[in-house]
């Protein structure tokens, strides 16, 4: 089990240490549930009431609410970021795969890097290039010519079709599937002509992809994923898509083809974004919301209805109906108040 002294965690978080700074803490938690020898923290004020009765060795706590604290805390400028880069020390958990196991399929022409491993049943296809300390999981495969850069984390049963290119230090979830066909058909006469997806995938280093999300290959170019950005589970991202940088999608959205969307940008769960649209840096979504426009300038926006009673909401449903001709009847009597004597 990892440990560290107080002391220790205060030079990395430049934080000040508030009692004792031999205390070891090998482990993070709650307030309500931490125990000595762990460290917890307060970043929301709707906790305070718990910081009192916490049993924690130590607090990761901001100047202020450490004047009210009696007892042993670390202060530093930010303590959720304190408590990320701390549960990053005392991370324990396991390796995706360790040492290249024997029932792994690595083609002749495939290259692979120092310290890479490879779990039981994958598969590695022609001319792939694994970079140094990779880790594939059980039952993954790379496809040919895909490129996977140094200490990047496949877990199980993640599928890297052909050509498709993950940057340096990337985490991919089960069941992910990258560089699958996009959704590209012409209609001749009713039936279906599929278009050959003959683009690839480009994802920088830093971005972390969770289980069970698509993100299909380009059409012609690339679909594009850069630096740094975090993707929730079960998302779609269409063919020739392209997300800027530090950008985080949560769970369940949907993004139709040939969307831009721009640098640190909060996609919320289970939004929608209709295809060939461009969303500015800085734009802020909440969950739910259906986005069928272009967003030229950064804030936050919201679309969708909240939750209610059901007979109100089949009321305000007719009501929306309605809307059409309540707003012609309005119009007509704002015409007829100007209209003059």
């Amino acid at each position: 089990m990892k440990s560290v002294t107080l002391k220790e965690l205060s030079l990395l978080l430049d934080g000040v240490v508030q009692g004792d700074e031999t205390m070891v803490i090998a482990s993070v938690a709650t307030l309500e549930h931490a125990k000595a020898g762990q460290i917890s923290f307060l970043a929301n004020s709707k906790y305070r009431a718990q910081l009192e009765s916490t049993q924690a060795g130590a607090v990761l706590l901001s100047a202020k609410d450490a004047q009210d604290y009696s007892g042993t805390a670390l202060v530093v400028k930010d303590p959720y970021v304190g408590f990320a880069r701390v549960a990053q020390l005392l991370d324990t958990t396991p390796k995706a795969a360790s040492g290249i196991h024997p029932t792994a399929v690595i083609d002749p022409s495939a290259q692979l890097g120092e310290g890479v491993a490879i779990g039981a049943n994958a598969v590695i296809g022609a001319n792939v290039i694994l970079g140094e300390n990779v880790q594939i999981g059980p039952g993954s495969v790379i496809g040919q010519d895909s490129i996977i850069g140094s200490n990047s984390r496949l877990w199980a049963n993640v599928t890297v079709y052909h050509n498709v290119q993950l940057g340096q230090d990337c985490i991919i979830h089960s069941g992910a599937i990258l560089g699958s066909d996009g959704f590209g058909y012409a209609n001749e006469r009713g039936q279906w002509v599929k278009i050959p997806q003959t683009g690839g995938v480009r994802i920088g280093d830093r971005v972390e992809i969770g289980a069970n999300t698509t993100i299909d290959r380009g059409a012609l170019g690339h679909t594009e994923i850069h630096n740094g950005v975090i993707i929730d589970n079960q998302v779609q991202v269409a063919h020739n898509d392209i997300i800027g940088e530090n950008t985080a999608i949560a769970g369940s959205t949907t993004i139709a083809g040939s969307v831009t969307i721009g640098k640190y940008c909060i996609i919320g769960g289970s939004s929608a974004i209709a295809g060939h649209l461009s969303i500015a840096d800085g734009v802020h979504v909440s969950g739910g919301t259906n986005i069928t426009s272009s967003m030229q300038e950064p804030g936050l926006y919201s679309s969708a209805t909240v939750a209610m009673d059901n007979k109100l909401w089949r009321k305000n449903t007719v009501r929306f109906r309605q809307l059409d001709e309540l707003f012609q009847r309005v119009k007509k009597l704002e015409k007829n108040s100007t209209t003059p004597d």
